[in-house]
């Protein structure tokens, strides 16, 4: 009679399970892509509150300026982490 012994999966963070196989993509969804979206955000951020206050127009020039360029990185980095992934 065989018996089957039940054997228990540890509750790791989402992308955290796979990463002996793959660590780039656990690194890039775990750690850099929340990286790069919260730096997105606190530049719109800023630049918000710097619109509400009436400050500079070269300031809000500079800071939509500073949150293309980090969206163009947050999609850059997240289509990677898409393509490591399915690999």
């Amino acid at each position: 009679m065989s018996r089957v012994v039940a054997r228990h999966q540890p509750r790791w963070p989402l992308g955290v399970r796979n990463a002996t196989r793959r660590p780039m993509a656990t690194f890039l969804s775990t750690f850099l892509v929340p990286i790069a979206i919260g730096a997105v955000a606190v530049v719109l951020l800023l630049g918000l509150a710097n619109m509400m206050r009436g400050g500079s127009p070269n300031t809000s020039q500079k800071l939509m300026r500073l949150r293309v360029l980090l969206q163009f990185v947050a999609i850059v980095v997240i289509m990677l982490t898409i393509w490591i992934m399915g690999r």
